[in-house]
């Protein structure tokens, strides 16, 4: 046997989860779509990633994510060269990684995909951050392209009557900007049918999600980082719906033969915020040799509410409330009340908190909700500082320690 041939473990490749290569085919045909889609006279849009795409599918728009693209740049590992490029160019190291990792891109065109297909027009939703704004404004004078604004007011305890109708006559304005730049009206039966869709696919992969509250988990937080592209990118398809009844057909069936992600599992710990996308893998061997498994984290389960049941309601007034009600367009009690719902159906002994330099706002309430979850709750909690794409801002030796003397409290 060569020396550099891999040595076969049964036991690893008995773990793997074979969903992964129609993931890859799917993902790879959306990116050869969306690249040729001006050759057969479609539309591109770029939307941030907590943006309505519902009625973009419902009007053979192709949605393209910078930020899910960010991610592909940050698990490449060139997400330090793509920000310095930004850099170069004036922006500064503070700006978001997602926006300096793109921005560079947009100009070197030397990324994972060779740069993204350029927009038609841009879609941007403030309900995630502030920085998409003039990241938004940026590219849409870079590319001369339209730019529709969709703006959520933030939830400090109830989604109000008044937030309702201010949201939904936005979404209105969003239906005559698309009508107005694809050169035809809405089918609004269409609309409904994408929503269905999306509703539906929303609950497959709660359900997914939900296969973590056995023990032992089958997969972990890790796989359903990855898991996770079809329900931001293509949300309201029918080839979302069918790949998580695949995947969730596979992981019931992991749950029947007692196949673990995590042998021996121990430890359950829930993530909190963006992963560390170049080092997940880094992350994941380093929890597995604790016996730790992070089953849950409030970064994926943001999109299994994407879209609540409708309760009477039409699809677009559905929408005005759920758009606005994600994760981090909330208030910390409200975060904290989610938070201890998944402490308690994931049984988790402790928390893993990344605090992470380029989302502020996922971050930068986090002592607070440490504070919060160790003084009402009693579980332990962890704080590791990192970045999502730029490698720079990740010391190994500090979070390694940071791990080794969190786990041993688990232990002792």
């Amino acid at each position: 046997m060569a020396e550099n041939e891999k040595k076969h473990d049964p036991e690893k490749e008995k773990r793997k989860i074979q969903a992964v290569s129609r993931m890859k085919e799917i993902m790879t045909d959306y990116y050869i779509e969306a690249k040729g889609a001006r050759e057969k006279g479609r539309k591109v849009a770029w939307i941030t990633s907590g943006g309505p795409v519902e009625p973009l599918i419902a009007m053979d728009v192709i949605p393209v994510y910078p930020e899910n693209h960010g991610a592909m740049i940050g698990a490449s590992k060139m997400g330090a060269q793509l920000c310095e490029q930004a850099e170069e160019m004036g922006y500064s190291r503070d700006l978001c990684s997602y926006a300096r990792a793109d921005i560079g891109d947009a100009v070197a065109k030397t990324g994972p995909i060779g740069g993204l297909p350029e927009p038609d027009m841009l879609v941007c939703c403030n309900n995630i951050c502030g920085t998409v704004l003039k990241w938004y404004e940026t590219a849409a004078r870079f590319f001369n392209v339209p730019l529709f604004i969709l703006d959520t007011p933030f939830i400090h305890r109830e989604f109000t009557d008044s937030a309702r109708k201010y949201v939904l006559a936005q979404i209105y304005e969003y239906i005559s900007f698309l009508e107005t730049h694809c050169g035809r009206k809405m089918d609004y039966e269409r609309m409904e049918e994408v929503g269905r869709l999306s509703v539906e696919a929303t609950q497959l992969w709660q359900s997914v999600l939900d296969t973590c509250a056995h023990k032992p988990a089958p997969m972990t937080a890790f796989d359903a980082f990855f898991h996770l592209a079809l329900i931001v990118t293509l949300r309201g398809t029918q080839v979302t719906v069918d790949y998580y009844r695949q995947l969730l057909d596979e992981l019931n069936d992991r749950i029947d033969r007692g196949i673990a992600m995590v042998p021996n599992e121990k430890y359950r710990l829930l993530w909190d915020n963006l992963p560390v996308w170049y080092r997940t893998r880094w992350l994941s061997d380093k929890f597995a040799g604790h016996d730790a498994a992070l089953v849950a984290d409030t970064y994926t389960s943001a999109w299994s509410g994407m879209l609540p049941e409708m309760n009477g309601q039409s699809f677009l007034e559905a929408m005005s409330e759920t758009y606005t009600k994600v994760y981090i367009n909330i208030s910390i009690d409200r975060m904290f009340d989610i938070v201890a719902g998944m402490i308690q159906k994931y049984d988790v002994d402790g928390m893993v908190m990344h605090s992470n330099r380029s989302c502020k706002p996922y971050s930068l309430g986090q002592y607070d909700l440490r504070q919060m979850i160790m003084d009402r709750l009693g579980v332990p909690t962890l704080i590791i500082e990192a970045d999502m794409v730029d490698e720079r801002n990740f010391s190994e030796s500090q979070i390694d320690t940071r791990i080794d003397a969190f786990m041993e409290t688990l232990k002792s």
